[in-house]
Parts: structure tokens; C-alpha cells; sequence
């Protein structure tokens, strides 16, 4: 029989938990005796995901400067080169956290045009608790408009199983809020209660993801126009930064420091943070830091738990304000918390932007 790679991907909002649970889902593969390869993508290069996920000793492919539906190819390509070692027994891949529409711009040209390479498995998505529950129940100070928050729900709407996700973080009345919520928007949908941070319902995910069917079958109907302004309403920032200084410090106080400076800047700007991700490198140690909306407390996600007299300090921004003021946000507080430190900065790169309208490579508008 000919050997097909296991497609899986995890989709869902910015900051709802999609790297962790690939970076789970990729060990428990790899465990197994299974060659696993991963697939990150982001409108910009230099990503946090990527770095996190290498740094985990996994094999990690990216697809930058645009969304997988937008370039197609390069995801094939990228999926090529995973495999030009030893072929994946394991596809695992992490769409941009602003997309949607992927069933019909991603699983449904795999399956056309590479149906005797791969196995489709279910599609899931994860539903974010911190602005999933407004957006669902239609609440105002979401911190996002109407057309961002149409992205999130058509995300939802095309999922073979939902996860609601971070549920470590909730009370028992906030998981069963929300699961009656999703039930109710997206009757007949199998919603999956998870945490991807402490593995609690994992066990449950796998089973799932394992089962065979026509999965990846769901179509949207949907208006391009109103998830191109939801998109474009976000500010997106990768910004790499090399950090030295004559005294130690802890490379995990710099990067909470980091994080919190941001959020007070955010919200004294009234913007709202979709996610913020901050990684510090160092000779082989590497620390990771969070922030997936105002509301909520920066989190300390991989901790280093080493001290350091230089690093290379990795910042993600999606934020819902313009690219200049984000840049300028960032730029201010990478400056401000250097100095606390008498240390120096080095800008190697930065790229500040909105998302274009997404233009897919493919779309079909009915099921194989």
C-alpha cells in the first residue's frame, strides 16, 4: 500500500493555544515511533511559533509572508523539503490565527490534486475563552469590531471538532458556559474540552483526530470582503532584537517585563491585544512569554530559568491598531526596559503591516 502522510491541522484564533497543542500533538506522534514534521505560517517572517517548536527538537517548515490558502505552494513545498530526510509519517500544520475559509483553500486542494500522498484527518480549531465568549455572546468591549469578530466565529463554523481550549484557566462554570455557547451556534459540531498547557483532555483529542471520514468537507459561505477589512484592522509587528548588556539579569523577568510594558502601553492607546508572543534565545536555553488579550495576565508559557548578559529578544504583536503606532509601542518599550538593564540594542529586523486581501491559490466551492 502506498505510504500516506497523516495531514492534520489546528486552526483557531490568534493567542487560542494552537502552538502548544501542536507542540503536544507532535510529541505524542514522535512516541509513537512516527517521523512527525511541522508547519508554522505567518504574514512576516522571524516567528515565535517557529523558534519555540525548533527549539523542542521538532522539525519545523514555515510558510511566511502570507497565509497557506495564499501560497499554496509554498506549503507544499515547504512539506517537501520536511521530507527530503526521511518521509513524515505526520503532517502537523498551524495557520495563520486571522484565516478562515480553509477548508475549501487548503483541504480541499490537498485532497484534489495530492489525494494518494496524504490521509486527511479532522480539521480542529480551538475556540480562545478570552474573547470567544464576547464575540459569541455578542457583547460589547470584545475589543474587536463586527468583521474581526465574523473571522473568529466562520472559523468555528468550519471545524470538524471544537476545542475549547485553556480550560486549566477557567472555573467549571466558565468551561460549561462555554460549551453551551458553541453547542448553541454550531449545533452538531463535537466540542472537546481541553488544555494544551497541562495535556487535560488530550487523550480525548487523539481519539478524535484518529478516526476515519470525510473529514475537511465543510465549505463556508462567505463574504471576502468583510474578512478582508476583519483582517486588516489588525497591526502585525515581527520584530528580532539583539540584547547585551555588562551585567547579568534573568532572561525571563526581561521578557515579563517586556510583555507587561506593552500591555499598560496598549491600554492606556484603548487598543486591543489579539496575541503578543516574546521569546529570548541564548546558547541553546530560550524562555517564552504571552499575552492573548488586555484583560488577561502576560504568562510566562516556557520559562528559561537561566540568567544572561546578552540574548536575541523575538517580539509578535497582533494588535488592533495601525502598524506605525504599533511600531512605535514596541520600539518605546524594548528601549525603555533596556535601559532599566544599562543594556544595549540592536535592531536586526522589523516588519510592521496589515494583512492584504487574501487572495487563495485555490478555492473549491463544493466538497470531494
Amino acid at each position: 500500500m502506498t505510504h500516506q502522510i497523516k495531514f492534520i491541522m489546528v486552526g483557531g484564533f490568534l493567542g487560542a493555544g494552537k502552538t502548544t497543542t501542536l507542540g503536544r500533538l507532535a510529541k505524542y506522534y514522535s512516541d509513537q515511533g512516527l517521523n512527525v514534521g511541522v508547519v508554522t505560517n505567518d504574514q512576516a517572517s522571524d516567528l515565535v511559533d517557529t523558534n519555540t517548536l525548533r527549539s523542542q527538537g521538532l522539525h519545523v517548515g514555515e510558510v511566511a509572508g502570507a497565509c497557506f490558502c495564499c501560497h499554496f505552494d509554498a506549503l507544499m513545498e515547504t512539506i517537501e523539503e520536511l521530507g527530503s530526510k526521511s518521509k513524515p509519517d505526520v503532517i502537523l500544520a498551524e495557520p495563520v490565527g486571522s484565516c478562515t475559509d480553509l477548508v475549501a483553500t487548503v483541504i480541499q486542494p490537498i485532497k484534489r490534486l495530492f489525494d494518494a500522498e496524504f490521509s486527511i484527518h479532522p480539521y480542529a480549531v480551538l475556540m480562545k475563552p478570552s474573547h470567544g465568549k464576547k464575540i459569541l455572546k455578542n457583547e460589547k468591549g470584545s475589543g474587536f469590531s463586527p468583521k474581526a469578530a465574523y473571522i473568529l466565529k466562520k472559523q468555528l463554523e468550519e471545524a470538524d471538532v471544537i476545542l475549547v481550549n485553556r480550560i486549566d484557566e477557567l472555573a467549571a462554570e466558565d468551561v460549561d458556559e462555554l460549551t453551551a455557547l458553541v453547542d448553541e451556534h454550531f449545533p452538531g459540531t463535537p466540542v472537546l474540552r481541553t488544555s494544551a498547557l497541562t495535556g487535560e483532555g488530550f487523550e480525548a483529542l487523539v481519539e478524535f483526530l484518529e478516526q476515519d471520514g470525510d473529514f475537511g468537507s465543510k465549505i463556508l459561505d462567505i463574504d471576502y470582503d468583510i474578512y478582508a477589512e476583519g483582517e486588516a484592522e489588525l497591526g502585525w509587528l515581527n520584530s528580532s532584537v539583539r540584547v547585551t548588556s555588562e551585567n547579568v539579569f534573568s532572561l525571563d523577568q526581561l521578557l515579563l517585563d517586556v510583555i507587561s510594558q506593552l500591555q499598560i502601553s496598549f491600554k492606556e492607546k484603548g487598543v486591543e491585544t489579539a496575541h503578543l508572543k516574546v521569546i529570548g534565545l541564548w546558547e541553546g536555553f530560550y524562555g517564552v512569554v504571552n499575552l492573548i488579550s488586555n484583560d488577561s495576565a502576560p504568562k510566562l508559557s516556557l520559562p528559561s530559568d537561566c540568567t544572561v548578559n546578552e540574548l536575541d529578544l523575538i517580539v509578535n504583536a497582533r494588535v488592533a491598531c495601525d502598524p506605525e503606532a504599533l511600531t512605535e509601542q514596541v520600539t518605546h518599550v524594548l528601549q525603555h526596559c533596556a535601559k532599566t538593564l544599562n543594556a544595549n540594542l540592536e535592531f536586526r529586523q522589523t516588519q510592521s503591516f496589515r494583512p492584504g486581501r487574501p487572495v487563495p491559490t485555490h478555492r473549491y466551492a463544493s466538497p470531494q
